[in-house]
């Protein structure tokens, strides 16, 4: 049986991360959580005290980092210059400058083409802004997984409180709706629904009936 390379896009809070973690663990395929390198570099970028602004700076970064990632139990494990940032890169002033790293040139040629080589083997699911716009225009399988602001702040805010992390639903929606615009007006891959992709608001569905109708999708298609 051929095994396929998918590709979720979607904004920012839609549950891609989540859905392709469960996804890929049912049907053994390698999970490639492709926003973590880029909340790696913002991370990296703001331990060095670099501006989000300061492209000739990020640029010269992007030349020396290396970035390394490693399958795990949910999902998978991130180091960056051999430092692990797996925890680090998921804080709210990660979240706050993810967008404008994500959105410079030299950033999104160097992730994109790491990104490219893990994926040439078939047998994985890459979650992101831009997979099958940009990354992965030939994939085999495409989604455009999406919810309502509203629906998406909850989520997050939620997520945010079991890890501990001080913050408010009302500050947490207003960064949603920040990088919704961020990332859909940004002029290098910006965030939108590629032609071919199978389009679902899950609003008002729950991780596992989101999973379960990608992961039925997916088993079709592959015979």
């Amino acid at each position: 049986m051929k095994k396929l390379t998918v590709a979720i896009d979607g904004p920012a809070g839609a549950g891609k991360s989540s859905v392709a973690k469960l996804v890929a663990s049912q049907l053994h395929y390698l999970y490639i959580d492709t926003g973590a390198m880029y909340r790696a570099v913002a991370w990296l970028t703001g331990e060095k005290g670099i501006a989000a602004d300061d492209e000739a700076a990020i640029r010269q970064l992007t030349d020396t980092m290396q970035i390394r990632m490693q399958a795990a139990a949910q999902g998978c494990r991130i180091w960056i210059n051999e430092r692990e940032v797996t925890e680090e890169i998921r804080s709210p002033e990660v979240s706050a400058r993810v967008s404008a790293i994500a959105a410079l040139p030299a950033v999104r040629y160097k992730l994109v083409q790491l990104q490219r080589q893990l994926a040439q083997p078939g047998g994985v699911i890459l979650d992101g802004r831009d997979i099958g716009t940009v990354v992965l225009p030939h994939a085999d399988i495409k989604f455009f997984l999406t919810a309502s602001v509203q629906a998406r702040a909850r989520r997050r805010f939620l997520e945010m409180q079991e890890k501990g992390m001080p913050t408010t639903l009302a500050q947490v929606e207003e960064n949603i709706a920040s990088r919704d615009y961020q990332d859909s007006h940004r002029e290098h891959s910006p965030l939108r629904q590629a032609p071919d992709a199978v389009f679902i608001d899950n609003s008002e569905w729950n991780l596992q009936e989101t999973a379960g109708y990608i992961q039925r999708y997916i088993e079709e298609k592959q015979g």
